[in-house]
């Protein structure tokens, strides 16, 4: 495999491209974005478009990663002082070969998968890219009886299981990009969008699998605004069969406001509605067309019970080394309930605090990052359950669904070509117990509720679920994302009940994946 870039322009700005979304190209623009804060970038909507990042450099970066306006193995053709009748090629290979040891099951797993990333760059503001990946993958229990209930595979899609116990996939996404000035950009595609500045999402995360949308970015001032709209697909009547998957449509808004280089607040809301309800076959409902509106009074003006929310993101950074978050979430909103203390089982709302410590103690690639998250009761369920918050059997929000509390703490030390990391999570979940409906699964109607008032977070049966995760790494070809990596997990659950269970995992591999993949939940 060619290692070397056909092609290396530093001074072509392409405005239409999307940026990948995964920890490490986060961690980068996460250092530079605290050391230089600049008004015209937006940290907290993702993916990135890279007209906001014109002023992003690879070399403000100090060790080797792989470049978030790259051109490796690329090709320009007609290059020249004029912006028109430009074409640029690239192709990335994506690898992604890893083989484990499950301690508690006592046998090996590995995951073997691979594919390419194309991208087709016309005049500096046109963009076509395409990303296919498939391949033959086996889990730890921990995450092999996940896929087992469910048949997917996280993030991923469909898991069709073979013979040996293994599961099959194929996922694929892609966009249409088009950008006519540095206002205004359009987009349609099939991918997924992280709303937040921390590694969990109350709002948007990009759990589940990827979903057809249209979306359109606006960036005025030191205002960017996105409304994108989505097909999704309903798993709750799944049996196996791609006709038994049910269409449901979500409409999001997400504006923010860089009120100085330091500090950031955005403001978010959506609606999510089934394909079709007991009356009446529906498709997209073009009441939600309107990209200013708020959706509480759209909702009631079409005497429509859709499940809508709204949520707030801020993000303050200082002394050019901490950034400072915290997001909010609220399915329903009743000041009045709230105040009284009852536990009224509709006070649905999350909220989540975190900080990040780049270069932490004056130590250069030293990162040091907590976060804590915390959702009530019934929060992203609905009385219908193919209105609830998820897509394609997965959360929209928090992988852990509701009724819980999450403290998550991450170490990582880079330098040059090397990095030790240590990922922590520990999180109590409030669990259903003799059948009756207490909040945490968001699968389940909100009307099976057992009663009204008196509802708490991680009421139930409480689990307690702790997970460690240690890992060294070495990039072999910064520029192409080739790694090699070496960890170990720990994780441990038990609960009121008096189960137990240590599922230690050990695994080595060889990856150039550049997409983000979630195995602590």
């Amino acid at each position: 495999m060619s290692c070397i870039p056909l092609s290396f322009r530093a001074q072509d700005n392409h405005q239409a491209q999307n940026i990948f979304m995964n920890q490490d190209a986060q961690q980068i623009l996460d250092e530079w974005n605290i050391k230089h804060p600049d008004v015209e970038f937006h940290s907290s909507f993702k993916p990135y478009l890279s007209a906001s990042l014109n002023n992003f450099l690879d070399t403000s970066i100090g060790f080797l990663h792989f470049p978030i306006k790259n051109y490796f193995l690329s090709k320009t053709f007609n290059e020249g002082p004029s912006k028109r009748n430009q074409y640029q090629t690239q192709v990335l290979p994506i690898i992604d070969l890893q083989a484990g040891y499950d301690v508690l099951d006592k046998r090996f797993v590995s995951e073997t998968f691979g594919g390419a990333h194309v991208k087709l760059n016309i005049n500096n503001d046109f963009t076509f890219a395409l990303t296919a990946i498939g391949g033959r993958v086996s889990y730890p229990n921990f995450t092999d009886t996940t896929v087992k209930t469910t048949q997917l595979i996280p993030g991923l899609g469909r898991a069709y299981k073979n013979a040996d116990g293994s599961y099959s996939f194929s996922n694929l996404t892609g966009y249409l990009s088009y950008s006519p000035n540095s206002t205004f950009n359009f987009q349609l595609g099939k991918d997924k969008h992280f709303i937040g500045d921390g590694y969990r999402s109350l709002l948007l995360s990009d759990l589940s699998n990827n979903n057809p949308y249209f979306g359109i970015n606006a960036h005025i001032w030191h205002i960017q605004y996105n409304v994108w709209y989505s097909w999704m697909q309903d798993f709750s009547r799944f049996d196996g069969t791609q006709k038994s998957l049910q269409n449901k449509f979500g409409t999001f808004h997400y504006l923010t406001y860089n009120a100085t280089k330091e500090f950031s607040i955005s403001f978010f809301e959506n609606v999510v509605w089934q394909g079709n309800d007991t009356n009446r076959n529906r498709s997209f409902d073009v009441n939600y067309l309107n990209p200013i509106i708020f959706y509480r009074p759209q909702e009631y003006s079409v005497g429509s019970p859709d499940n809508s929310m709204m949520g707030l993101n801020l993000s303050v950074k200082l002394f050019k080394c901490l950034k400072v978050y915290a997001q909010g979430v609220a399915d329903e909103f009743y000041f009045k309930e709230i105040k009284a203390g009852k536990g009224w089982w509709a006070n649905k709302q999350g909220w989540q605090f975190g900080a990040k410590y780049i270069n932490a103690f004056k130590v250069k690639g030293l990162t040091l990052q907590a976060e804590y998250n915390e959702v009530r009761p019934y929060t992203y369920s609905h009385g219908s359950v193919q209105q609830n918050y998820s897509n394609y059997g997965q959360p929209l929000a928090h992988p852990l669904g509701a009724n819980f509390r999450e403290y998550l703490g991450f170490v990582s030390y880079r330098a040059n070509r090397w990095m030790l990391s240590f990922q922590g999570m520990s999180a109590t979940v409030g669990k259903d117990t003799l059948g009756s409906n207490l909040g945490q699964n968001i699968f389940l109607s909100y009307t099976t509720r057992p009663y009204e008032y008196g509802h708490h977070t991680t009421q139930g049966n409480k689990t307690q679920l702790l997970q460690s995760d240690i890992k060294f790494t070495y990039y072999a070809i910064p520029q192409l994302n080739l790694r090699l990596e070496l960890g170990y997990i720990q994780r441990s659950i038990k609960d009121d009940l008096g189960y137990e269970l240590q599922s230690p995992y050990i695994y080595v591999g060889i990856k150039t994946s550049i997409h983000q993949f979630y195995r602590d939940y």
